[in-house]
């Protein structure tokens, strides 16, 4: 690691404090810019131990950057991992509050739920499959803390990943049953399509998704728990939403998932 830990502390403070207070930031390695991506997920977890200090609970694990129309949109070029704080969850057909939120924006994503515990290195798309409970639809709401959704890849990992919302479908289904690849996906926004897609889209297969995920979590010597829920990563670029905006997102084989920014 290139910075001490009373810097990582720091900086997870003033990251977890630019979502609180709503408030964006630069992108913290204009300041800090030899930090290494053991400093970034350093400060990611710095965050995720304040939240569990207040008694917020960790939700799930999600995968970031995963799609090649985020990449672009990002300018960035590798996926990315961090937690979904329990707080950030929301129900089908909720009223959500965006003054939550600083510039928040929405993707269709395929979710899963293990059964089984999974690990690295050399987790497989075989072994996800065997390992998963349930699959379902859910849209992330990302919210990135930094001025302008302007971040570099070691930003946005500090920051975790934009991890702000989530909204789950009610349809649970077993991963055998579904042609994941080719789930289609369309994302309305006040009755507009916005954005379509397949599960491909997603490193070619959701399940490569998750196990990505247990491969980079075994570098750290961590595994992926039986029990743990999981977003893949956006099927579709980020699409801005805002107060007044209506979001419903229609899944081949998952059913459909729909809220409204108040």
């Amino acid at each position: 690691m290139a910075l001490d830990q009373g810097i990582v502390r720091q900086l997870a403070e003033h990251l977890e404090n630019a979502e609180l207070n709503r408030q964006p930031v630069t992108k913290i390695t204009d300041d800090y810019p030899d930090m290494d991506w053991d400093d970034a997920y350093a400060i990611q977890y710095g965050i995720r131990r304040r939240k569990e200090a207040r008694g917020i609970g960790t939700a799930g694990l999600k995968m970031g950057l995963t799609s090649q129309a985020k990449m672009r949109q990002m300018g960035v070029s590798e996926p990315v991992y961090g937690f979904l704080p329990a707080s950030g969850s929301y129900g089908d057909g909720a009223d959500i509050d965006s003054g939550a939120f600083i510039h928040p924006r929405v993707e269709a994503e395929v979710a899963v739920m293990t059964r089984a515990e999974l690990s690295g290195p050399g987790c497989n798309v075989g072994q996800v499959l065997a390992a998963v409970d349930f699959v379902t639809a859910a849209v992330e709401i990302i919210d990135s803390r930094y001025e302008n959704f302007r971040f570099d890849l070691k930003s946005v990992i500090a920051d975790n990943t934009s991890a702000a919302g989530f909204v789950c479908g009610s349809v649970l289904r077993d991963a055998h049953e579904l042609d994941l690849p080719a789930l289609g996906v369309v994302l309305e926004k006040n009755g507009e399509i916005v954005e379509t897609g397949a599960g491909a889209a997603v490193l070619g297969h959701p399940a490569a998704s998750v196990a990505m995920l247990a491969n980079m979590l075994a570098a750290r010597g961590e595994v992926i728990p039986a029990g743990t829920f999981i977003m893949t990563g956006g099927i579709t670029a980020a699409v801005a939403v805002e107060k007044g905006d209506t979001i419903n997102v229609r899944y081949q084989d998952l059913g459909k998932v729909s809220f409204r920014m108040i």
